[in-house]
């Protein structure tokens, strides 16, 4: 029984295995076409067959595109049992993709079936379609741009064939040619070629999407033919031919063999070997000749040589360019001009130690390479050729010559020859010396000296220049000449350093002397000092400080100083500054504080730069106990004179107390002056008068100094008033002008209100008010007042109309009606000032 179950198993994993397998041919996919454009859709279906069908009927097919799951598909089962898929991709852009067909089996898919999408573009028309004759290879070698890719397998071939027209018609068909993979070109063998027959030509490519062809090419391949370059050789030197011109090359060439049946016309092409010169083209050579002279080169100079060749009166292609054959010209003879100058030292009375300086100065481009100089010397005594003195590759050369010696000879040479000889002249000093000698630094590399010329006029300069003092005296010296006697000055550039003191020597030259040399020391640029004047304090005192200093002595090399800056700086760190010119040895500091420590430094500047002195800390002396003493005494004066200033203007100002009112005078006031001043906390707003809803004011009450009840005659109505404070509520009660004055029934107590005057009038009418006195046996204020005069007489007012208007009594009233001339109150009363009373 072990045994039978361990078969089970191992034949059930066996039926695991193979099942899967086995679904591999339960499905097959079919493409609506295996290639199509790009971008096109593509079709494609998956049968599954109906050995699969015991896979149940839930099975469920997928579609993949690589590793990608495509929705869309459509899946239903024909009549013949099978389950087909189909599904559609709209838009394939890949060049090649593989589409699977899958079925789920577990958790996994398993493949059924697979196949291949391709896309691209049919082939482009090949163009430029060109052929050459190749006499080595002896075949027509054509070639072509197949255009772009098109991601697809793209065949080419080269068809041709024989004609006799104009490769209208076709007589021999020729092989074709298939180019290997990757190759756009391809040769068509000798042997099916007629050399001087047409031939028609043209390319067809062709792949699974379509096939393009070429336009033709007619030709005869031997007006294609394409010769191999020549090789060149130099011609050298023979007896019979003299040796070649300076700035010329002579050479050589060889054809080749094949072409040699053939008229050919070659070029030749040169280019010197250093620097970066374009080729120069010589004219069309005859090939017959084989050799040739090339000149109007520049003298002992390497060149590179090419030559090509082509077929002479047919037509045909230029060969390649040969190798390069590299050849040098022949020198010349240096064609130069020398400038001298000298320096002479007497060693003893018959011998004379001499200096000798020159520069070459090439009066052509193609002056000739100079490999040395020589310098000889002919007795006047003696015949034959002249003792050499010098011969050197160097700019300068040191020789003796007797103390009559006048004159020498300068010469360059190479291997070609050497220049015209050059008579050095030792001139005496006789001539005008210079007027005026100057300078004045550019920049920091150079100089401009001048002079003023002097007359007669010289025929040319020596301006020499070198490292002055303290450099030895064999230092080297740079020179130069001008041979413009006109100038008055020149620029020297060469060999000229910042910070240097430089001896810069002028010579005049003339026809048969020269004059006195004449120098003067300059600096291209120079240094600042090397350091600031050191600081001194001479005097301090306790608000000032004396400084001084003792400048630096000239240095050689250094600019002069143009100004000082002093610096100080307190302990709360606040800085102050002076400029002072450079002949300031002292300065003294004002403005400081008692007992202060200061920081001070001083900056010497120049036109190059600014130099810090030492620094110097500095404390100012302090205040002494005397001088507090006097201090705190002007301090109490002040104090005491401002506090009298203010006690004498409290004084003679009017005494007001601002914490209540005053009581006014009524026998010196006006009913204006009788409202106390209003602090900000007592402000109020009157209602206008002029408003129809207000009451007009008709009664006047004084308050007596001492609390009385409410009298008979006062009127308990005080709603006129509510809204007013109480201070002026005391003076002004509000009601109906013609509204009799009415005594009402007395009341308990005693009122401390006086019914002192009754106004009559109307607060819009124009006219003037009426008074009327009540009868109130009250005094007024305690005293009586004088009757007014006759000419204070208020009973009769002009009325609108001009004419006088007497007061008619009203018999209810209990007032009498009289005169109102022993009321000196109301002699001064008046209204004035307030817009809104009207004719009050």
């Amino acid at each position: 029984m072990a045994g039978l179950g361990a078969w089970n198993l191992a034949g059930a994993a066996l039926i695991i295995l193979l099942f899967p397998r086995s679904l591999e041919q339960c499905g097959h996919i079919s493409l609506s076409a295996p290639i199509v454009r790009l971008g096109d859709p593509i079709t494609a279906s998956c049968i599954i067959s109906q050995n699969c069908s015991h896979l149940g009927s839930e099975s469920h097919i997928v579609w993949k595109l690589e590793a990608e799951l495509q929705p869309g598909e459509r899946q239903q089962y024909l009549p013949n049992g099978t389950l087909q898929s189909t599904i559609t991709l709209p838009h394939l852009n890949r060049s090649r993709a593989l589409l699977s067909c899958c079925l789920h089996w577990g958790n996994s898919l398993q493949i059924l079936d697979q196949a291949e999408l391709q896309a691209g573009y049919p082939p482009a028309t090949p163009h430029n379609l060109s052929c050459l004759m190749n006499l080595t290879t002896n075949s027509l070698t054509c070639q072509w741009e197949p255009g772009p890719n098109t991601h697809l397998s793209t065949n080419f071939t080269l068809k041709s064939f024989k004609s006799r027209g104009n490769c209208q018609s076709q007589e021999d068909p020729i092989p074709d040619c298939v180019p290997e993979d990757g190759q756009s070109h391809c040769s068509i063998p000798r042997k099916h070629l007629q050399l001087y027959q047409n031939t028609g030509i043209w390319v067809q490519a062709k792949n699974a999407l379509g096939t393009s062809v070429s336009p033709k090419l007619c030709l005869v391949p031997m007006d294609v033919v394409k010769l191999e370059p020549p090789t060149l050789w130099a011609l050298g030197p023979s007896p019979e031919v003299a040796p070649p011109q300076p700035g010329c090359l002579r050479l050589r060439w060889e054809t080749w063999k094949p072409s040699l049946h053939i008229d050919q016309k070659c070029e030749l092409r040169h280019q010197p070997r250093l620097g970066e010169a374009s080729w120069d083209l010589v004219g069309a050579l005859p090939s017959r000749t084989l050799q040739y002279e090339l000149c109007g080169l520049l003298p002992s100079t390497a060149y590179a040589l090419q030559m090509r060749c082509t077929r002479w009166r047919l037509p045909g292609h230029w060969s390649n360019w040969s190798p390069s054959l590299e050849l040098t010209t022949t020198q010349r003879a240096p064609i130069v001009r020398l400038d001298t100058w000298w320096r002479q030292r007497q060693l003893d009375p018959r011998t004379v130690d001499v200096q000798l300086f020159w520069q070459p100065v090439p009066l052509e481009e193609d002056s000739g390479q100079i490999q040395g100089y020589l310098v000889s010397w002919r007795p006047s005594d003696q015949a034959g050729a002249d003792p050499m003195l010098c011969n050197t590759t160097e700019l300068n050369c040191t020789f003796q010559l007797p103390s009559e010696a006048r004159e020498v000879i300068l010469e360059a040479y190479n291997t070609a020859g050497t220049s015209h000889p050059t008579p050095v002249v030792f001139l005496e000093s006789g001539g005008p010396p210079l007027g005026r000698l100057h300078t004045m630094a550019r920049d920091p590399h150079s100089l401009w000296v001048g002079w003023e010329p002097p007359s007669p006029q010289p025929r040319g300069y020596v301006i020499e220049w070198g490292l002055g003092p303290p450099s030895p005296s064999g230092s080297p010296k740079t020179w130069r000449m001008e041979h413009n006697g006109s100038i008055a000055g020149t620029l020297l550039q060469e060999n000229i350093r910042p910070f240097q003191l430089y001896k810069i020597t002028v010579t005049p030259l003339y026809q048969d002397t020269k004059g006195p040399s004449q120098h003067i020391y300059a600096y291209s640029q120079e240094m600042a000092p090397s350091h600031g004047p050191e600081l001194h304090l001479r005097h301090i005192g306790k608000t000032w400080a004396q400084l001084e200093w003792v400048p630096e002595a000239p240095e050689l090399g250094k600019s002069p100083l143009t100004h000082y800056t002093i610096f100080w700086t307190n302990a709360q760190d606040q800085s102050f500054y002076t400029v002072l010119n450079a002949s300031s040895h002292s300065f003294v500091l004002r403005g400081l504080e008692p007992s202060t420590l200061y920081h001070v430094h001083l900056m010497a500047a120049s036109q190059a730069w600014a130099t810090n002195s030492t620094s110097l800390t500095l404390m100012t002396l302090a205040l002494e106990e005397s001088e507090l003493h006097i201090l705190l005494g002007l301090f109490g004066l002040l104090v005491l004179l401002i506090c009298l200033c203010g006690a004498a203007q409290l004084c003679c100002r009017p005494r007001k107390n601002p914490l209540w009112p005053s009581v006014p005078d009524p026998a010196h006031s006006s009913l204006g002056s009788w409202v106390p001043t209003i602090t900000t906390e007592d402000t109020f707003q009157l209602p206008s008068l002029r408003d129809s809803s207000m009451p007009p004011i008709t009664k006047i009450t004084v308050l007596e100094e001492e609390e009385k009840k409410p009298g008979p005659w006062e009127s308990n109505d005080s709603s006129g008033t509510c809204g007013l404070p109480s201070l002026v509520q005391a003076y002004v009660l509000q009601g109906d002008p013609r509204v009799p004055c009415t005594q009402p029934q007395p009341q308990s107590g005693t009122s401390d209100q006086v019914l002192y005057v009754q106004v009559l009038g109307s607060p819009t009418g124009p006219g003037p008010g009426h008074y009327l006195r009540c009868d109130s046996t009250q005094p007024l204020l305690g005293g009586l007042t004088p009757s007014p005069k006759s000419y204070e007489n208020l009973w009769f007012q002009a009325s609108p109309l001009g004419t006088p208007e007497p007061l008619v009594p009203n018999p209810e009233d209990d007032c009498i009606f009289e005169p109102l001339l022993d009321f000196p109150l109301l002699q001064g009363l008046r209204v004035s000032g307030v817009e809104g009373l009207g004719g009050f």
